[in-house]
């Protein structure tokens, strides 16, 4: 578990700490505005935490129906507030 001053703090450096997994260097990517580099890093992972976070990421890019298929497949809601809260929704349960 990151804390989220940590993990704020790590949004300086040039790449996530090492220690991140895939999921918590796609929400890094992400809040560092690199949206191709975390699509990327769980594009090709079938794993539900994956989906749940590729879906974020295609309702921010505003592909709404991509992202609806991938809540389906993360088996979650489509979230209906603010793209801010879905991070900090995803950052609490994968972070």
């Amino acid at each position: 578990m990151i804390t989220r001053s940590a993990f704020n703090e790590s949004l300086a450096l040039m790449a996530p700490p090492k220690h991140y997994s895939t999921h918590q260097r796609s929400l890094w990517y992400d809040a560092k505005r690199d949206w191709r580099t975390a699509h990327d890093l769980i594009d090709q992972l079938d794993d539900v935490t994956s989906a749940h976070i590729h879906a974020y990421l295609h309702r921010k890019e505003g592909d709404q129906w991509n992202a609806n298929y991938w809540y389906k497949k993360a088996r979650q809601p489509v979230f209906e507030g603010s793209l801010e809260d879905e991070f900090d929704h995803l950052f609490d349960l994968y972070a």
